[in-house]
């Protein structure tokens, strides 16, 4: 079998680049063909799961706002950008009927909130222009020998073509298809690879699993290097009492060895698999490429970051007057003053971790035969709500990750077409490039845009030939 143009992966770059393609071949009036090959029984499955299945599959940012928030080499990124920028992806949407929304930090969601409907729409798109989609189509091996590519799938099946495009993605969220194989063809065809590691992953606390606190006597070269905790862990009982707490326009600060390495302000979540929301998946990447080269990783917490340090102090002092001379608390412990303090600071729910990893606000004092009086040290809260610490044991894999940090070199790219420097015929896009960003649709741009320079490319480079 033969196909003009082969796209390898159908998530959101194969489809975008077959769509690209097909439709630049069909304005021209070509006969060529565009095939897709896509091993898993439907296109897209990693889509479906983007942004909790709501899909925030792009940001409105300018050039200048958006590189900002790339973590690789972005100046590869920027002719891919400016061959399908935001508005313009928003466009081609809504001309094939899905309408969008933009919510807090420019970010785009389709109207119905349903990530179904954007993989719909490329398919559609896809179908409209010709393109062949081929899913359960998996491929085990890519050959290439005197300019043409043969693609051999696992029914034994032989796929050949002359314009190749890879975009079979990282090896973020495997269950969706993602198992590195453009990695390694990219490889055994001469690409260097970039380290790969996950990226918008939790971030686990020491104590936070309860079968993967370090050991505490452990030295400091045993207790480092890389700490990839697999999410299933069970919780502890620390885990247990902060999953489900979520803040709101906190501060962070990520410490590498005791030193300043990123610092960010914005939302944080407390989940099953450790710290997360956009704040903690913006500090995630740091810390895993520190934590895989063996540096020790701390989080500083600062949940009144727009309140100065004295302020604060002189506020949970008056609080606790409050607190203290008010009749009602006349007859209760010291420990649930503490909490109705502590509950006009913080939202309750956080309470019991905030008191479990702050032992030293409560002072115990023994009064003989085995009694123990509390005594609460407010001087104690402002500093620890300012600085929450938590060292940090280890981090989800990419069986959770959202993105692959690393891939094929854009290096060896040209940036303006995405064809490969060493392999002329093949075009590499989306997640198997080295290139990732933050949280906040900016991967899906990178990916829907790479794809269609990808595509377009490829159906140019055909047409000249022809």
């Amino acid at each position: 079998m033969k196909s003009d143009i082969l796209v390898i992966g159908g998530g959101a770059s194969g489809l975008m680049a077959a769509y690209s393609a097909a439709s630049c071949l069909s304005e021209g009036g070509s006969p060529a063909t565009v095939t897709l090959l896509e091993k898993m029984p439907r296109p897209a499955r990693k889509i479906m799961i983007t942004g909790k299945g709501r899909c925030n599959f792009t940001n409105l940012k300018d050039w200048n706002s958006f590189v900002g928030h790339v973590r690789s080499k972005p100046n590869a990124l920027k002719p891919a950008f400016f061959n399908l920028n935001p508005e313009a992806l928003t466009e081609l949407f809504e001309s094939f009927g899905l309408q969008s929304v933009v919510e807090r930090g420019d970010r785009v969601f389709p109207q119905s909130h349903r990530a179904s409907d954007v993989v719909d729409t490329l398919v559609a798109a896809c179908k409209s222009v010709g393109v062949r989609i081929q899913t359960g189509a998996e491929v085990l091996d890519l050959c290439c020998e005197d300019n043409s590519f043969a693609a051999v799938l696992s029914d034994g099946s032989l796929l050949s073509s002359s314009r190749i495009i890879v975009a079979t993605g990282g090896l973020s969220y495997p269950s969706t298809g993602s198992s590195g194989d453009g990695l390694r063809w990219a490889s055994s065809l001469g690409h260097s690879i970039v380290p790969t590691f996950p990226s918008l992953t939790a971030l686990v606390p020491r104590g936070y699993k309860s079968d993967a606190t370090p050991d505490q006597n452990a030295t400091q070269e045993q207790s480092s290097g890389p700490r990839h905790l697999n999410r299933s862990l069970p919780l502890s009982q620390l885990g247990e009492s902060l999953c489900g707490v979520s803040l709101k326009n906190i501060s962070a600060r990520l410490l590498v060895e005791g030193h300043l390495a990123d610092d960010g302000f914005g939302d944080l979540d407390f989940t099953d698999g450790g710290i997360e929301g956009p704040l903690g998946f913006s500090l995630s990447r740091k810390a895993v490429k520190a934590m895989n080269n063996g540096s020790r990783v701390s989080l500083e917490l600062d949940l009144k970051p727009g309140v100065p340090p004295e302020e604060l102090q002189q506020r949970v002092a008056t609080l606790w007057n409050e607190v203290c001379r008010d009749p009602r608390s006349r007859n209760i412990r010291e420990k649930e003053k503490l909490r109705i303090l502590l509950g006009k600071l913080m939202p309750w729910p956080l309470i019991p971790g905030f008191v479990q990893t702050h032992s030293e606000i409560i002072r115990q004092k023994k009064l003989g035969r085995g009694q123990v009086r509390y005594e609460i040290l407010p001087e104690k809260i402002a500093p620890a709500l300012q600085c929450w610490t938590f060292d940090i044991a280890g981090y989800v894999g990419y069986e959770r990750a959202v993105v692959t940090a690393g891939g094929v070199s854009t290096d060896e790219v040209y940036p303006k077409t995405l064809e490969s420097r060493i392999v002329p015929g093949l075009y590499l896009c989306g997640e198997v490039l080295d290139l990732d960003a933050d949280t906040g649709g900016y991967n899906l741009q990178i990916a829907f845009c790479t794809g269609f320079l990808a595509g377009k490319s490829a159906a140019l480079s055909l047409k000249e030939q022809s």
